[in-house]
Order: structure tokens, then C-alpha cells, then sequence
């Protein structure tokens, strides 16, 4: 492919993302596009989901990785490629090279989630692990492409990726032409960017806005400084849009083409995560549920009909576990409370005999006997509880204290 250049950095064009489409024809799938009731009731306007959780390898990338290794000379791909991810990326790059038969390697943080470093050797990649973090990862296959010559396929930062990702705009429009909102979120930008190429290009009047996380929010004072600047310490549970600077070739397009920036917190991507898996009955990692967590947040600022770009669904099933109880808890249907009472004995069955009527699931119960700030005849208990939502939350703590315990938390 042939790019624009503007400001020493390659620019992408509809052109482009159109010829990435023609390269995947029968390679990525035409994810689905599913109505959302309960959003549609929200926002007061249609809401559609793009289904990208349900692409091959369960996210977006496999379609810039592929565009990226395709576009290589033979002698490059005869080289072999090279890429850090501790997800998503490393399973596009594992696939698309399978697909072309270019020989890949893939760095991974040594914590990487078990069910992600399987997959990605189940796709045709030699998996390496290094490094505690992304960035030791990134540095160790970094040098690696510099020691053998392979080509190192960055996860956001090259027009070609932007291409690729910017195919989903072009479906987006075919399935839903009346849109007039997209939302989607924002790591190092090459999602949003394609997004915004293929979009502001055909259909200008369509509002294009990203979404990070709280956290791991790099684009705001980048885009208030008019260069990407880094963030320390990024930290989010949203681990794919956990990035600390934008990359370069996308910031530029992300500055020209993406309408606004907004920010989720913690609370918030959990409730979407949540709401994901019991009204859509889709299971959708926390990056890719950023979107749905933007329309939670406000959904009075987004003009209808809106499509929310469900950009991955790779989630460790410990995470989820974690992140469903998070999000349990911030909708109200989980309460966990510390109380003192008399260490005698009956005292446990008598509480949950309060618990019971005020119909309150007892999940966990844990008992603090030896601590300095107990009485010789006290003991602490700490309460998991399942409850149906913040009234019934106020009823089982007002029910706890006409009972007479002391809730100290």
C-alpha cells in the first residue's frame, strides 16, 4: 500500500482501508451487529453492538496483523516476524502468520493469563516469555528483531495496522448506514484511527468518539499538548487499552478525525462487562466493553442511532470471576459488611437468621476472634452478601441494625 505522508509520519486513507478489505475478503468475518434493548431504553435512541469479540482469535487485531504481514517483501517474511502482546495482538500476529506461512515469534509478559500464551501457541506461534511488564516484553522483542532481522509488527503504531482496523468502520457503515454515533475504545489509538479514516471519509457527519479508561488515559493531555505524551504507571483492569502513549502515526489521525475523548472509570467497565454477558449474552473482555461502559456513564451525550464498537472478548476466567463480583458490587447486588457481636454460642445462626428474612445470600462468612481492638467476649464477622440492588442493600443494613449488631463497615 501507498500512504500520504504529513508531519514526518505516514498517513491512511480511505483507499487504504479499502484495500485492506479486499486482503481479508474470506480471511476476517463480518462480525455481527446486535441490538441492545436494554441501551436502546437507556440512551433513549437505538444502540447496536459490533460483535469484534466474536472475530477470529476474539478481537479486531487479527485484521492489521494480517494486512501488516501480507504487505511484507519475501524477503522480509522470509526473515520471520516478531511481536510483543500479552493478548490480543499476539494472537493476530500467531494467526495471520500461520495463515501466510511467515514464521512468527511472540513475547509475553511472564504473567500473561494461561488460556492467552495457550492460544497463541495453538495458532502457529513460538511463544517466549519475558519480563513483568509490557514494556520489558516490548524491549526484549525489540531486540530480538534487531539480533535476527526479523520484522517486529507493532501492535498500533504503522499505517498498515491502522488500515486493517479500519475495516470495521466500513462494515459498520454497511450494516448500519442510519448511524450517527460510534463509540470505541482507545489504547494506542489504531482502532480508533482506522475507525475515524473509513467513517469522517464517507459519512462526515457521523460523531466518532473514543473511549479510555480512567487509569490509562494517555490521549487527553496528549491531545491538550498537541503531541503524544506518556502517562506513568498506567493501570487499569482494561488491560487492552492499557497503553501509556498514543503511537505516533495514530495520534495524528485520532487529533484530525475522532470527535471527543471520554474517560470510564473501574466501576464503570465492570457494570458494562456485566450488563454484556447478562442482556446481551455476549462475553466481552473489559477494553472491549469500554464503549458500553461510556453510554452507562452518560448516556444522555451520545445522539442516536449509536453503535458500540465491542472491540475483544478474551478475558481470563479468573479475571472475569473478579470482575463480575466488582461489577455485582457496583450495581448493588453485592454487600460485603463487617459487624461485632457477642462470641457466644447460637450468635452466627441468629444473624443469619436476620439475614435470611431480609432475603439477603450469604456467599462467605469469615470470623475475627484474636485482635487488639475486640473485647474479651466480641468477635468480628465479616459478611459476603448477594443482594437485588441498592434498596435491598439499605434494607438488609437497616434490618442488621434494628437487630441490634453494630455494623462497623
Amino acid at each position: 500500500m501507498s500512504y500520504s505522508t504529513a508531519d514526518s509520519f505516514p498517513s491512511v486513507t480511505l483507499d487504504d482501508v479499502r484495500g485492506a478489505q479486499k486482503m481479508l475478503t474470506g480471511v476476517a468475518r463480518t462480525t455481527a451487529m446486535e441490538g441492545s434493548r436494554y441501551l436502546t431504553r437507556l440512551v433513549g435512541a437505538p444502540v447496536h453492538l459490533k460483535c469484534e469479540n466474536l472475530q477470529r482469535t476474539g478481537s479486531f487485531k487479527l485484521r492489521g496483523a494480517y494486512v501488516r504481514i501480507a504487505g511484507l517483501l519475501p524477503e522480509e517474511r522470509a526473515a520471520g516476524v516478531v511481536a510483543a502482546s500479552a493478548g490480543n495482538h499476539a494472537q493476530g500476529v500467531a494467526l495471520a502468520s500461520s495463515l501466510l506461512g511467515v514464521r512468527s515469534t511472540v513475547f509475553m509478559p511472564t504473567g500473561a493469563p494461561l488460556p492467552k500464551v495457550a492460544a497463541t501457541r495453538h495458532y502457529g506461534a513460538e511463544v517466549r516469555l519475558h519480563g513483568q511488564v509490557v514494556d520489558e516484553t516490548l524491549a526484549a522483542a525489540q531486540e530480538y528483531a534487531v539480533r535476527t532481522g526479523a520484522v517486529f509488527i507493532h501492535p498500533f503504531d504503522h499505517p498498515d495496522i491502522i488500515a486493517g482496523q479500519g475495516t470495521v468502520g466500513l462494515e459498520i457503515l454497511e450494516q448500519c448506514p442510519e448511524v450517527r454515533t460510534i463509540v470505541v475504545g482507545i489504547g494506542g489509538g489504531g482502532l480508533a484511527a482506522g475507525v475515524g479514516v473509513a467513517v469522517k471519509a464517507l459519512r462526515p457527519d457521523v460523531r466518532v468518539i473514543g473511549v479510555q479508561a480512567e487509569g490509562a488515559a494517555a490521549y487527553p493531555p496528549s491531545l491538550a499538548a498537541g503531541r503524544p505524551v506518556s502517562i506513568e504507571r498506567p493501570a487499569t483492569m482494561a488491560d487492552g487499552i492499557k497503553v501509556g502513549r498514543p503511537g505516533d502515526v495514530p495520534f495524528r489521525l485520532v487529533e484530525d478525525l475522532v470527535d471527543e475523548v471520554r474517560t470510564v472509570s473501574e466501576n464503570n467497565l465492570s457494570s458494562a462487562l456485566l450488563l454484556c454477558l447478562e442482556r446481551a449474552k455476549l462475553v466481552v473482555e473489559p477494553a472491549g466493553a469500554s464503549p458500553v461502559a461510556a453510554l452507562l456513564a452518560d448516556p444522555e451525550a451520545f445522539e442516536g442511532p449509536v453503535v458500540a464498537l465491542l472491540s475483544g472478548g478474551n478475558v481470563d476466567p479468573l479475571l472475569m470471576q473478579r470482575i463480575l463480583r466488582h461489577g455485582m458490587a457496583a450495581g448493588g447486588r453485592y454487600l460485603a459488611v463487617t459487624l461485632r457481636l457477642t462470641d457466644r454460642p447460637g450468635a452466627l445462626a441468629t444473624l443469619l437468621g436476620v439475614l435470611s428474612v431480609a432475603d439477603a445470600n450469604v456467599l462467605d462468612v469469615s470470623h475475627v476472634r484474636t485482635d487488639p481492638r475486640l473485647g474479651l467476649t466480641e468477635v468480628e464477622v465479616e459478611l459476603q452478601l448477594e443482594t437485588k440492588g441498592p434498596e435491598h442493600c439499605a434494607e438488609v443494613n437497616l434490618a442488621l441494625r434494628e437487630a441490634g449488631y453494630t455494623v462497623i463497615d
